[in-house]
This record gives C-alpha cells, structure tokens and sequence, in this order.
C-alpha cells in the first residue's frame, strides 16, 4: 500500500467544487431505491471530497456523515453544506478509524465515489462491517474504463498533460498506478456480498474552462505542479483543443458503475 502523503490533493478543493462533473440523477435514484431510502437512514459518505454527492442525499436519509482526510476539501464541503443549508450532515476531517474512535453510528448506506481506490481496501471493508445493519451496505461508485475509447479532443489533452506534467502521474509525496485487483475482487474476498451494476450512459458537456478547471481538481493535475508556466500550458491547451470544436463546447459519454457490498 502506497503512503501518498498529506498533500495529495493540496489546493484541488475550490476547483473540485466548481468543475468536477456531477454524478447523474440515475444514481442518486438508484441507491434510494436499492437501499429504501424514506429519510429514517443514516449515510456515511468516505472520501467524501466537496460533499456534492453527499448533500444530495439529504432529502432521503436521517443523518449524514461525510468524511475525508484532506483539511481544505472539508473546509469546502462545510461552506457548499452551509449555502445550500439542507440537511443534517456532520463533516470529518480525519480517518475512518479515527472517526470510530469518538463515535458510535451505525449506517445503512455507506458511499465511496472515485475516492476507494486510494484506500487500504480490504482494511477499510473490514472496518465497516461492524458499522452496517443487515440488509444495509457498502457502494463503490466510479467511472474508471481503462478500455474505453477516446475522442480525439481527449486524446489531445492527454498528449498536452504528459508534455507539460510528465509520464508518470503524480500523486502526493509518490507516483498513482491504478490498482491491478479490481473493487469488485476486493469486495468478492471481504465479509459483504458482491453485486454489480452499470447505469445507463449519461453525456458530460465540458468547455475549455471546466476541462482546465477538472484538471486542477486531480491529484496528478494540480496547478501549483505547473509552477510559474500555467499562463503558457493553459494557452497550449486552449489553442489545441479549440481545433476539436467550434462552440467551446466537447462532449464525453459517460458510464456510472456501482460496486455494492451488501450484508
């Protein structure tokens, strides 16, 4: 298990709740219905990031918990929480561990988007269990395609981002390589039941402002690794990309997988 460190995602939070895409309706009404949702649940959202996902629960759980390691996407999850003023969520800045230590919940649903795959897996499985009622789980949500055919506009960026950030991807104080043994494996050797599903594609309309703004929100994309050369990679990157599109205007199809862990 790699240690990537505390700054994995520094300075990503403002441009992680402004330009990440948001997760589809599909899903939301996906999960309410898998899990019976009728606003008496608890949710606990790890690796919670900004908390858009989370907050999008609050009309149909009891309480929410949203949890993350990282100071500054708390910090933002708390002001986007606070403008929106819907629901009851309580917002952690640590681990799940430490969390357990000081709390005593239990939680029916327990959400990990884009986020397990930094995780000790098998370790953090284990540690729930003890947390999730009967009937209740555990849903990985992703994205991830290594197979999945790109447009040119990406294949484009793709170039751009290696040239001007390097080969390997950098994350925290190490390198990122996806794990080699998928979610679904992991879940297959733990405690909970494995079950898979796909939701129905749904289209990303980005611009050149959200595809940079995205960028910044990643943990190998994160403008302080440009130095003093954003002006000049984000004018590379404009002028290229604009040779895919004549109304600022790039499309991608998306596909939504949920890994869930039923007990």
């Amino acid at each position: 298990m790699k240690e990537y460190g505390t700054d994995l995602f520094k300075g990503a939070a403002s441009y992680y709740s402004r330009y990440r895409p948001m997760y589809p309706a599909s899903l939301i009404r996906f999960l309410v219905e898998r899990f019976s949702l009728n606003g008496e649940q608890n949710l606990l959202d790890l690796g919670c990031g900004t908390g858009q996902l989370t907050i999008r629960f609050s009309d149909w759980t009891n309480k929410i918990v949203g949890i993350d390691t990282d100071p500054e996407m708390i910090n933002e999850a708390k002001r986007l929480h606070q403008q929106m003023r819907v629901g009851k969520i309580q917002w952690y800045n640590g681990t799940l561990e430490q969390y357990k230590e000081s709390h005593n919940d239990n939680f029916n649903l327990v959400t990990i988007a884009k986020a397990f795959h930094w995780m000790d897996r098998p370790r953090v499985l284990e540690e729930l269990y003890d947390l999730i009622p009967v009937g209740g789980g555990v849903a990985i949500i992703d994205n991830y395609d290594p197979n999945k055919s790109l447009k040119p506009w990406q294949v484009k960026l793709n170039e751009l981002i290696e040239k001007w950030y390097g080969k390997e991807r950098r994350a925290g104080k190490s390198t990122y390589t996806h794990p080699l043994i998928s979610h679904e494996e992991v879940i297959s050797n733990s405690k909970f039941e494995v079950e898979v599903h796909t939701l129905p594609t749904n289209e990303i309309n980005w611009t050149l402002e959200s595809i940079l703004g995205n960028l910044y929100s990643t943990s190998y994309g994160a403008r302080r690794f440009l130095g003093n050369k954003v002006e000049e990679f984000e004018k590379e990157v404009k002028e290229s990309l604009s040779n895919y599109s004549t109304s600022d205007e790039f499309r991608e199809s998306v596909n939504v997988s949920v890994k869930l862990g039923r007990k």
